[in-house]
């Protein structure tokens, strides 16, 4: 087997494995999870600490978490 047949048969495989990657659009979660008040302000903090979020929308999304019942 010459280089380029090796090549293009590789080539092919690869496409052919890949193909068969990220099918389908529709996405169905089963199941919730509960995260506590205290798991969310200490992410949101952590987010403010690192420069993820500004100092705005830490207050804003404080201000949410906090009116939300327990």
């Amino acid at each position: 087997m010459n280089m380029n047949t090796k090549m293009l048969a590789a080539a092919l495989a690869s496409l052919t494995l890949l193909g068969g990657c990220g099918g389908g659009s529709n996405v169905k979660v089963q199941g919730t999870t509960t995260i506590s008040k205290g798991q969310e302000l200490s992410d949101l903090q952590r987010a403010l600490t690192e420069g993820a979020i500004t100092q705005k929308e830490y207050d804003a999304l404080h201000a949410k978490i906090m009116k939300r019942p327990d």
